[in-house]
């Protein structure tokens, strides 16, 4: 039996009609495979070019890269060359599902107090964001060129060539491009981001104007020729090392760093969730807080509940608020902290946890004890809202699952060879321990990779077959967004572009910031009746990336509207099961 395709309003289009970007006027169906190609992408443009590979029989490995080297070009002020990402990868052939840690790391020369002033206080987070200590070595090329070693099916150098010839003719500015250069960003004062964003008489480009990258273009074509060491040895990795070596606060980052980066392979973090196995990756991903979060929840009766009642968005808040304090608290690089993963999901800790859900909230919870803990300090990890999130699958029943990342908006607002350089480092704790003496989780080392939020995710059916794929950018917010989500279309069962579309919340210690205008009637007089005031918060919001295999056979999709992304299905393929 074909399963259909079920989009609320989503953007569907057939393999043929891939080059027309327009969105249509009404919902969109077709009948297509669940092992059709399909791409899910925050820009058009990117999803395009992913598309474009498999249909040339490209595998999901394959597509990622493609897209990775789009974006970095056509939203750029969330991802790129330059920047890291975790991918969760599955095996349509075999049902596994691997963790791969594209994470940036410390250079050597990295030390715990990088980020004090000569006070002592940590640094300003504009300062830091704009100076060179902000750069980690990037890890998205040495990952995207593990993975598509591992099972592309194409050559390296055949997947890189649409987006250098884009590059090089020009695209045009998007409405959300446009008006994040018309922002108040400490990136936007850089020079390089100045520079690179302006017209020939000096006036900054808007929503609309062509953008041309000839560097970057030039950049593309040689890392296709010579694979990802065009960027860790040789012109560009010394450019790079030049680059954040220059002005105040310069970072000590090598050749050497470089040359040594190597990506992190790892058995995906998967439990019981309903019906599922949910799959995610491992520290220093916070993954483990995703299956926290999830874990809660099932101890509420949230799933009988729905979006238009204010007990289940105050038990949602509720967990949150729990799953962030364990998170910030524990959650490190498992390589130079004991991250007590098993502790913090276990069944009788998460209903210990789950008591303090109660019938109002009340003071932010503190972090709980989970077995296997270490003496941890308190956590002021600032971590801006920048970042991608895409999904593709492939013919042959693999998914690819990928939050990518320069961190704050134009990462360090530092740019070589036409890409930006990450602020990544500005993950770890300033501090490396609180006021009380207690070395933080995530302070930097050499070396080290700084906690991230991203939650790349895969959904097994018990049998492992491919049941979905969830991720989101949106910096501390990834957890509760991509938890949003999942509530929405796997618990109220709603159409996926509806659970994607549901209001924001996002409940971290005393603040409860969410999208007030957009709760059903009722909702805010009755949470704030139950302790939760929501206010505006802040960043770039949520950029959620989903798909479900509905148990009749649906393949539902969807894309967030609050960004720009799209959903390209390949529907010549024919269909073989489900």
């Amino acid at each position: 039996m074909n399963p259909t395709l079920r989009f609320a309003p989503i953007l569907l289009l057939a393999a043929s009609a891939c080059t027309t970007m327009e969105r249509p006027s009404a919902p969109t169906m077709a009948p297509a495979s669940a092992r059709a190609g399909f791409v899910i992408a925050a820009n058009p443009l990117a999803a395009k070019a992913g598309m474009e590979v498999l249909q040339r029989g490209g595998s999901a490995a394959d597509a990622a890269v493609a897209v990775q080297a789009a974006l970095g070009l056509v939203e750029p002020q969330s991802s790129g060359i330059g920047g890291g990402a975790f991918m969760t990868f599955y095996d349509g052939r075999t049902g596994t599902v691997t963790a791969y840690d594209g994470r940036e790391t410390a250079p050597a020369g990295a030390t715990p107090t990088m980020f004090l002033g000569p006070d002592g206080k940590p640094l300003p987070f504009a300062v830091a964001v704009l100076s060179g200590r902000a750069t980690g070595v990037p890890g998205a090329v040495r990952m995207l060129g593990q993975i598509q070693r591992e099972h592309g099916a194409l050559p390296w150098n055949s997947l890189f060539e649409s987006t250098a010839r884009l590059a090089d003719t020009g695209f045009t500015i998007s409405p959300r491009l446009g008006k994040l250069l018309a922002g108040n960003y400490p990136e936007l004062t850089a020079p390089d981001v100045v520079k690179y964003f302006s017209k020939r008489d000096g006036s900054k480009l808007v929503a609309g104007d062509l953008l041309q990258n000839p560097a970057y273009a030039i950049f593309l074509r040689r890392l296709a020729r010579g694979g990802p060491d065009v960027l860790y040895r040789g012109e560009t990795a010394a450019r790079i090392v030049a680059r954040v070596r220059e002005g105040t606060n310069p970072g000590s980052m090598s050749t050497a760093d470089l040359a040594r980066y190597k990506p992190l392979k790892k058995e995906a973090l998967c439990r019981a969730w309903q019906s599922y196995q949910v799959c995610v990756p491992p520290p220093p991903s916070s993954g483990v807080a995703t299956l926290q979060l999830l874990a809660l929840l099932d101890r509420t009766d949230i799933a009988q509940r729905g979006p238009t009642d204010p007990v289940a968005w105050s038990q949602f808040a509720q967990a949150s608020r729990l799953m962030y304090a364990d998170r910030d608290r524990f959650v490190g690089d498992p390589a130079f902290v004991d991250v007590p993963v098993e502790g913090l999901l276990a069944p009788d800790y998460v209903a210990e946890r789950a008591r303090l859900i109660g019938a109002t909230a009340g003071p932010p919870p503190a972090a709980g004890t989970p077995r296997g803990v270490v003496t941890a300090g308190l956590d002021r990890t600032a971590e801006p809202s920048g970042t991608s999130h895409f999904i593709v699958g492939d013919s042959s029943g693999n998914v690819v699952s990928m939050t990518t990342t320069v961190e704050s908006i134009f990462g360090s607002g530092r740019m070589v060879d036409g890409f930006f350089l990450n602020n990544q480092m500005t993950d770890f704790n300033f501090s490396p321990v609180d006021e009380a003496g207690r070395p933080a989780a995530n302070a930097v080392a050499p070396g080290k990779r700084p906690r991230s939020s991203m939650t790349p995710l895969i959904l097994l059916n018990p049998d492992r077959s491919f049941a979905g794929a969830f991720g989101s950018p949106g910096g501390s917010a990834i957890l509760a967004y991509v938890g949003k989500a999942m509530v929405g279309s796997v618990l109220w069962k709603l159409p996926m572009q509806d659970a994607i579309a549901l209001p924001n919340l996002i409940a971290r210690g005393p603040n409860f910031n969410g999208e007030a205008g957009k709760f059903a009637p009722g909702v805010l007089a009755g949470l704030k009746a139950r302790g939760i005031e929501v206010k505006p918060g802040q960043g770039e919001d949520s950029g959620i990336h989903a798909v479900l295999i509905r148990p009749d056979g649906q393949f539902d999709a969807g894309f967030d509207p609050r960004r720009e992304g799209v959903v390209l299905i390949d529907d010549k393929r024919t269909a073989v099961r489900r």
